[in-house]
């Protein structure tokens, strides 16, 4: 199979690997839409990498011996290889899971756990089949795209009577500015890309601040009079969390999704700012209200989706995330003919 590799600092290629193999429960499928995330950054970092991304949608085409998908099914590739039978697990929250199976030692495998590629192995249990009405492209917005904020949502409890700020408009970022004006909330964007912005705006975002113009937090609690009622943190940004809660109202919600080395924080004892870390989302419990988000989030996903890309241009297509005049990318491993057949 094709599959994308950092192989030097700076530089993505594309190589050849061998195809994993299904084992019991281990279940291989072929990618079709695989959007990209942070591997961009890791290739700006010059981490090394021969199996990356974690976010996939495609068809099983090999099952093993599983009872939950079936070959020729279309599914969503949940991140990671949580266990399954852990506590976290159990309750639905596998992206906490502290016992990740080897599967490729499990299935014989040398490659199948990165997305970027034509195939990717997994547990079938973190196989999300696709209902018939939902295209696949919108369906992978079930990982990254919307999976973070959507719980930052849930766990902000936002709703029509809230003001909500997102902090950053990325590929994540975007996800939540469209998950609250979804909900009804007026929404407050803190973006300084104009590209970005612009996204932000014709997403529904009533006010955009540009942080590099003044104090966010000011300009924050500037928001009718008091602050947005909760927030989203999703730029990674230095000082960007810290900025968030210091302009949130009193007694308001924070949630963070975006991953730092540290995140620095006000006093929070006289703000009485409750804060939430959110990572992805509970698929055991939230299934079908996903696929109720992304049904209505229907033209916003189209907005959202601003660039499409062969598996063998990822290197093209990376180059564009670093400038980031884009929202979410995705690429597809077969072509594009292949997502709609």
């Amino acid at each position: 199979m094709r599959a994308a590799s950092i192989t030097a600092p700076g530089s993505i290629t594309v190589v050849d690997h061998d195809a994993p193999r299904a084992a019991g429960d281990l279940v291989v499928v072929r990618v079709l839409v695989a959007p990209l995330c942070t591997e961009s950054k890791d290739r700006r970092a010059g981490r090394l990498g021969t199996d990356l991304g974690h976010e996939a949608a495609g068809v099983v085409v090999d099952a093993g011996t599983s009872q939950l998908v079936a070959v020729g099914q279309r599914v969503v590739v949940m991140p990671q290889f949580a266990c399954g039978a852990c506590w976290v697990c159990r309750q639905g929250d596998h992206i906490h899971c502290p016992n990740q199976r080897d599967v490729l030692t499990e299935s014989g495998s040398a490659h199948g756990t990165g997305t970027i590629a034509q195939y990717v192995l997994k547990p079938d249990w973190l196989l999300l089949p696709v209902p018939d009405d939902i295209p696949l492209e919108h369906a992978a917005m079930a990982c990254c795209g919307f999976g973070p904020t959507f719980t930052a949502h849930h766990r902000l409890r936002t709703s029509a009577l809230d003001i909500v700020a997102v902090s950053g408009s990325g590929p994540v970022g975007l996800g939540a500015v469209a998950q609250s004006v979804l909900r009804g909330a007026r929404t407050v964007v803190v973006e300084a890309h104009p590209f970005r912005a612009a996204l932000a705006r014709e997403l529904g975002a009533d006010t955009v601040i540009d942080p590099m113009l003044g104090s966010v937090a000011e300009e924050l609690r500037n928001v009718d009079g008091r602050g947005p009622d909760a927030g989203i943190e999703t730029s990674g940004a230095p000082g960007a969390a810290g900025a968030l809660v210091a302009g949130i109202r009193p007694l308001g919600r924070v949630g963070i999704v975006a991953w730092t080395e540290a995140v620095q924080l006000p006093n929070l004892v006289p703000l009485g700012v409750e804060i939430h870390g959110c990572w992805h989302w509970n698929h055991q419990v939230h299934l079908e209200e996903m696929w109720r988000t992304i049904r209505r989030a229907h033209d916003a996903i189209d907005l959202i989706i601003t660039h499409r890309f062969a598996l063998e241009d990822i290197a093209v297509a990376m180059d564009l995330q670093d400038t980031g005049a884009c929202g979410k990318v995705l690429v597809h491993p077969f072509g594009a003919d292949e997502v709609t057949a």
